[in-house]
């Protein structure tokens, strides 16, 4: 602790323990707690108490008070837990007795206060804190608080029944960590004194005949082995689940028990333990049970998470996987006549039945399948998964799903029809069944249904029934697969049908840019974009690209009245110009779908939206271009750079400048590797080939790069500020690669030199203006390469960048500063004394 933060805490702690001062914000509390965290955590000694008596006063004052109010006491419970949390402080609070009165019989937790849930929340808490040590388990343990902690388990708070559940999984595992001292087997279950304590309450629990009682022992034993007791301790896990497993199964087998929803986690907890890696064992024919008993619902959660278990023994594996196909495989066959389809399983895990009256109910079908194909998804997005799916027949069972959901289907079997009516313009199940769609373009094994697939996106695409957000994953999902398609087509020759596809595709697109719902032309242009990118190298999609209406529509979307779709069509235009415009081939006949022309729109959008979404994402489409080297020759670049950032530096959104430096950066390396010659950058022909420093120099002043660095080191958005540092820094690093920087002393006495030592004072203050004014007479010309070549050397970059990383608050959050602030808080200290922020 600092002197000043020392001069000050007395008084904070006697305003404190003033029943006359108004309470102080919570927040101010939580800050003074956390700052008394961290000083306990780097300093265990007694010292702290007894340099500072203020904290012991303040402890023994708010428990004179006849009637503290909560938010005082809930802070000097957690107080005094910290400051316990070392066994020298803990000794010393003991001997000035305040510990019991906080925490035993007769603190808090006999009076009226213990009403408020934040003063029973506080007392966990501070327990919590306190317990790192053997005697204040002992301690709490011989007081009656472990009762206490039981009961507030069941609280009516679910902050103060969730503290007390963490509290108990600490307890236990530190009750081993430190009073266990030989090695255990399974057959010696001697638990130390605490933890013998918590699992007799388990076990005492879990056999009464009260639900909430064994509500809570479950959910605390979910907790339990979740945590690292489950991890760290496998012998300790293997004897506490050998006392409790009879009678889980009990509970799987009872199904009138309302505990049967959390045995899911529970077991998925146990299962990731490594005290059950072993492929034998009554562990796992309880799992298997309870895949068997557990609802559809609830099973499905135990499922996919045996399914990312690298140690679960295979035959559990694939039993997890049939849960999950099942009601796939109940849609696959309620859709067909008899023994056209065989489904996706040979057999099922439970009784079908139960699957079918969840499908066949209005209220739990789409619940089911959404949850379904949720895990499916999760599934399909694994790298390494150790079962194999089905996933032909998983996609024709999604095919089927979404054919009912749009009224495509209409199947004569009584099952069918009903399912069928449930699902009908179901967008949840929609939604979620073209997310795991899209999950499976990567599957090589899907070929063969194509051609299914593709009608049935095409469908959704051009009905008028698609809501928005339908639509809108309907062609994420057809991006993915026309990609795959593409690759298919690659390899076995079927261009005529991925052309007839794209055609088709291509054709529902053009309708849908032309939609009266912007969320519709958005969703569009989106998927156009998307495409593009992962298609522009192939010819052929060029081809029947650049003969369709696709490039005037998206052109006609730059002058959209919605802001949004503005800015996704400056984003396809950015991406389709490159195929469109740039390349080598002929532009588009009979199109004004040029370079110039298509520059122009995207500049005056630039200087002229009133939106900031449609200017960034021009800045971004900028960049790109001129990452991709788009932009031309050197000459053509600077020109084209300059005209940007000029727009630019006006602009009022500073994600558009911020957009600007970046433009920037992107031309200073490209432009330093060219007229370096950089063997990995294209050569332009009229840049000679020993070119100085000073033509890089005057490039960048041609450019007008440098006033627009200078002047956004000062602007008033901090990392706008940071990234033109970070340029000038980078720039300073090549122009002075040895360090050799300038003397400022040696270069004032030039006109030049005069100018570069106001600029750097002027940076110092933060206040340089955006048109650069002069200090008297003097002044700085951002275009002449000899003063720019001064100030990379002169100016001190490295500490104007220090100063602008520094975070905003490393004054006003200090500890000095907070303990002002209360005494300012509680009209202790004058207003000129505070910190005010």
């Amino acid at each position: 602790m600092t002197r000043e933060c020392a001069v000050l805490l007395p008084g904070v702690c006697a305003a404190l323990a003033d029943p006359r001062q108004p309470g102080l914000d919570d927040t101010c509390l939580e800050k003074l707690l956390d700052w008394f965290r961290s000083l306990t955590w780097f300093d265990p000694t007694v010292e702290l108490v007894q340099d500072n008596p203020c904290l012991t006063e303040l402890l023994s004052s708010v428990l004179a008070l006849a009637d503290p109010s909560p938010g005082i006491l809930s802070f000097t419970l957690q107080l005094a837990g910290i400051l316990a949390s070392s066994e020298s402080r803990f000794q010393h609070l003991q001997q000035e007795k305040l510990l019991g009165r906080l925490f035993g019989p007769e603190g808090p937790r006999g009076s009226a206060a213990w009403e408020d849930a934040s003063v029973r929340s506080a007392w966990l808490k501070g327990v919590h804190s306190m317990l790192h040590h053997l005697p204040a388990l002992h301690c709490l343990c011989s007081t009656g608080g472990m009762d206490v902690i039981f009961t507030l388990q069941g609280d009516p708070s679910l902050f103060v029944a969730s503290a007390a559940s963490q509290l108990l999984v600490h307890m236990l595992t530190f009750s081993l960590e430190s009073e266990t001292s030989k090695a255990l087997s399974a057959k010696d279950c001697d638990w130390p004194g605490c933890a013998q304590m918590i699992v007799e309450h388990i076990k005492e629990s879990l056999q009464s005949s009260s639900a909430p009682h064994i509500e809570q022992s479950l959910k605390l034993l979910s907790s339990l082995f979740g945590s690292c007791f489950g991890s760290c301790y496998a012998a300790w896990t293997e004897v506490l689940w050998l006392d409790i497993a009879r009678q889980i199964e009990s509970f799987l087998l009872e199904e009138t028990v309302q505990a049967q929803p959390l045995l899911a986690n529970l077991l998925l907890n146990v299962a990731r333990s490594p005290a059950f890696c072993g492929t034998e064992g009554s562990f796992w024919a309880l799992v298997t049970s309870a895949l068997e008993h557990l609802t559809p619902v609830q099973a499905g959660p135990l499922a996919v998470g045996l399914l990312k278990l690298c140690k679960c023994p295979q035959d559990v594996r694939i039993q997890a996987l049939t849960v999950l196909l099942q009601p796939m495989d109940c849609i696959l066959r309620a859709a067909s006549q008899p023994l056209e389809c065989a489904g996706l399983l040979d057999e099922s895990v439970s009784d079908p039945a139960t699957v079918e009256s969840l499908l066949s109910s209005k209220t739990s079908c789409a619940g089911l399948l959404c949850q379904t194909l949720t895990h499916l998804e999760k599934l399909l997005s694994l790298k390494h998964l150790r079962v194999d799916l089905p996933c032909v027949s998983l996609l024709h069972s999604l095919i089927t799903i979404l054919q009912f959901c749009n009224g495509f289907l209409s199947p004569t079997s009584p099952l069918g029809s009903t399912i069928s009516r449930n699902l009908i313009n179901c967008f949840r199940v929609q939604k979620s069944a073209l997310d795991v769609l899209a999950a499976l373009s990567e599957k090589k094994e899907c070929d063969t249904l194509i051609g299914n697939l593709f009608d049935v996106l095409l469908a959704y695409l051009q009905s008028p029934n698609t809501s928005p957000t339908v639509l809108k994953k309907t062609f994420q999902a057809t991006s993915k697969w026309l990609v795959h398609l593409q690759e298919l087509s690659s390899s076995n020759s079927q261009w005529p049908q991925t052309e007839k596809i794209l055609e088709d595709v291509l054709v529902v697109l053009q309708k849908r840019l032309c939609s009266p719902c912007w969320e519709v032309r958005d969703s569009s242009l989106e998927f156009l974009t998307s495409v593009v990118k992962c298609l522009r190298d192939q010819k052929e999609f060029r081809q029947c690209l650049l003969s369709s209406e696709v490039l005037r529509l998206t052109e006609n979307l730059l002058e959209d009245p919605e802001s949004y779709v503005r800015a996704s069509a400056v984003t396809a235009v950015g991406h389709l110009a490159p195929i469109a415009c740039f390349a080598p081939e002929s532009p588009v006949t009979g199109s004004q779908y040029n370079k110039e022309t298509i520059v122009a729109k995207l500049q005056e959008i630039l200087s002229t939206d009133s939106e900031g979404f449609p200017r960034r994402a021009v800045i971004s489409i900028f960049t790109k271009w001129l990452r991709e080297g788009c932009t031309g020759q050197l000459e053509d670049t600077e020109r084209f750079v300059s005209r940007v950032i000029q727009t630019v530096e006006r602009d009022l959104d500073w994600e558009v400048r911020l957009g600007g430096l970046e433009l920037v950066e992107v031309f200073c390396s490209q432009t330093i590797c060219q007229l370096s010659q950089c063997p990995y950058a294209p050569v332009s022909s009229a840049v000679p080939s020993a070119t100085p420093q000073n033509e890089l120099l005057q490039v960048f002043c041609r450019a007008k790069l440098f006033g627009f660095l200078f002047g956004s080191l000062c602007d008033c958005d901090k990392p706008v500020g940071q990234r033109a540092c970070d340029v000038l820094v980078g720039l300073r690093g090549h122009f002075y690669p040895m360090s050799t920087l300038e003397n400022p002393q040696e270069i004032e006495d030039s006109p030049a030199g005069r100018g570069i030592a106001w600029l750097q004072r002027t940076l110092r203050q933060g206040s340089l203006a955006q048109n650069f004014p002069v200090d008297g007479d003097v002044g700085v010309d951002f275009q002449d390469p000899e003063s720019m070549m001064l100030a990379l050397g002169a100016i001190d970059l490295l500490e104007l960048h220090d100063e602008l990383n520094k975070s905003s608050d490393h004054v006003e959050e200090s500890p000095q500063s907070l303990l002002q602030d209360i005494l300012a808080a509680v009209g202790t200290i004058e207003d000129n004394e505070v910190d005010c922020y």
